[in-house]
């Protein structure tokens, strides 16, 4: 059976894909899996070798969300060169300069030239992710939008699952800076495949112009909004969990959270999707806000390994039924030839909560103290929630758009 049913609009006839796992998705979701899998090893090394180079809690927190920066500034370019250009060309030259900053990491040995090359990240991850997102929704059948961007994502879920502690693993085992060089080759590899990949790219109506339009999709801004509230949260995770668990003696098994946290992705994550499609999206926020609350609250008492490891379960529930559910409001929110301003306004939400929520949780930590600080961030959780109760009419009929809208 073909993959692709043809739809005529005006002069152009356009294939519109009938089922999701089609051989462009597949080469984009492999690209993906392998792009995700060198951030994983290095962002949760990066707060741990900050740490290990005697930095304070807020600097770890500063470091780390350094990329952001970057990943701000560079969207400026990045959307309307995505709506404009092949995307397949800017995602294998983005994927290559994370390869150049991960190397930098292998060769850093201060804090200036970690956070150089941070910076570095930042640039090509202000296209890479935006790009992949983009991509990705081209090649989906319009109907069934929630149902492929939740299996997309898995890419994501399985490099969780298994990028942490291996990251982990191989810097007991081989040092920081020769992991930080795997984790180059693994971006390079990310590279060969995103150039397989064959979309097929139609000119751009408009010429290449930089406009707060072509970098913002007006539509997209609520869903933005919560995702900067929701990745102000998880990100701390990812910046400080490692440090905490050491803290209560729970270090050497603490790679286990992200494996349980993954597998459960891997079981509900569908299950969400097809949900969310059917049902609308304002019904998974509401109750995965709350588990995504309840993780936290957890990880603030853990004093064993158990009590962290049913804490990943729970935030699997909750984040992790979220941030797709986001991305897919983004991407139903704009009209297609503006996909890559949806996709950017998506990003530069998580970015902007990538950015400020260590900052703010370092400061709570140095301050307070590591378990105080996790339950005073359940705080943008119960803001998120807010919105969504607010405008929940709005977020149900812009969830239910379909191709007209898309």
């Amino acid at each position: 059976m073909s993959s692709s049913i043809a739809l005529k609009t005006g002069k152009t006839e356009e294939k519109v894909p009938d089922k999701i796992w089609n051989a462009s998705f597949i080469s984009v979701f492999i690209a993906n899996m392998l792009m995700f899998m060198g951030q994983q090893m290095m962002n949760t090394l990066v707060a741990k070798y900050a740490n290990h180079l005697g930095a304070a809690p807020i600097i770890v927190g500063l470091v780390t969300s350094a990329f952001a920066y970057t990943a701000l500034i560079f969207k400026i370019f990045a959307a309307p060169a995505i709506d404009t250009f092949n995307k397949r060309y800017i995602l294998v030259c983005a994927m290559l300069v994370m390869a150049a900053s991960y190397a930098g990491y292998s060769f850093s040995g201060s804090i200036p030239v970690l956070m150089a090359s941070r910076l570095l990240q930042g640039a090509g991850q202000a296209f890479s992710a935006t790009c992949c997102l983009a991509l990705a929704t081209d090649t989906l059948p319009p109907d069934r939008l929630g149902t492929g961007i939740s299996y997309f994502s898995l890419a994501q879920v399985i490099c969780q699952s298994i990028g942490p502690t291996i990251g982990l693993s191989l810097s007991r085992t081989i040092g920081y800076h020769y992991t930080f060089m795997i984790g180059a080759v693994t971006m390079c590899l990310a590279a060969v495949a995103a150039s397989r990949i064959r979309n097929k790219h139609v000119k751009a109506v408009k010429r290449y112009s930089i406009s707060l339009d072509s970098i913002i999709a007006k539509e997209a801004i609520l869903p933005a909004v919560l995702m900067f509230l929701l990745c102000m949260v998880y990100y701390n995770i990812t910046t400080f969990l490692v440090i905490y668990a050491e803290e209560r003696g729970c270090g050497m098994n603490i790679g286990y959270f992200f494996t349980v946290y993954a597998v459960t992705l891997l079981v509900t994550r569908p299950v969400i999707g097809r949900f969310g499609d059917k049902h609308g999206l304002v019904k998974i926020f509401i109750p995965a806000m709350f588990f995504f609350a309840l993780a936290f609250l957890l990880i603030s008492f853990a004093t064993n390994i158990w009590m962290f490891l049913l804490a990943a379960f729970v935030s699997a529930f909750g984040y992790g039924a979220c941030q797709p559910s986001v991305q897919t409001l983004c991407m139903k929110c704009v009209p297609k030839e503006k996909r890559g301003a949806g996709s950017s306004t998506n990003y530069i939400g998580q970015d902007l909560g990538n950015l400020v929520g260590p900052l703010i949780a370092g400061s709570l930590a140095g301050r307070f103290g590591y378990a105080a600080m996790w339950r005073i961030m359940i705080i943008p959780v119960a803001l998120a929630l807010l919105i969504v109760l607010v405008f929940r009419n709005s977020i149900h009929s812009a969830g239910q758009a379909k191709e007209e809208a898309v």
